[in-house]
């Protein structure tokens, strides 16, 4: 598993995204109201670039006749037909058991800067980077 610095924490803040290209592979990072997410930038309907498509919310389970909306900012619309993913999870909206989208780990790390003295290093931490393990 290769791990891949791509960038600083501050530059995806919240409702942010950004697609990539890591190990050949096309990426999408999202940050979710404050927890980041990867995921493979094809749709398994019939590869479009997922990630550049619309995220927002979906309508929730409620009584007949009532529309209750949720989950804003969860849901990653493909810009070709409207199939649904769950960016936590990769998983569809639809058939969330048998369709999804490929998933990566991603992970915020302290970046640490050594300052070498006689027998010990000072560590400073400097900035948060998002880490994607490929």
């Amino acid at each position: 598993m290769g791990r891949h610095i791509i960038g600083a924490a501050a530059d995806l803040p919240p409702g942010k995204n950004k697609i990539l290209t890591v190990e050949g592979r096309s990426v999408g990072v999202f940050n979710v109201n404050g927890t980041y997410y990867a995921l493979k930038n094809s749709c398994p309907h019939q590869g479009a670039p997922l990630c550049k498509g619309r995220v927002t919310g979906m309508t929730l389970p409620s009584e007949p006749g009532q529309y209750v909306y949720g989950r804003e900012g969860e849901i990653l619309r493909c810009p070709w037909h409207g199939w649904e993913f769950d960016i936590a999870s990769g998983k569809s909206i639809f058939d969330p058991h048998k369709c999804l989208v490929k998933t990566y780990e991603v992970a915020v790390e302290a970046e640490a800067e050594e300052s070498p003295s006689v027998e010990t290093y000072e560590v400073k931490v400097e900035e948060a980077k998002i880490v994607v393990y490929i």
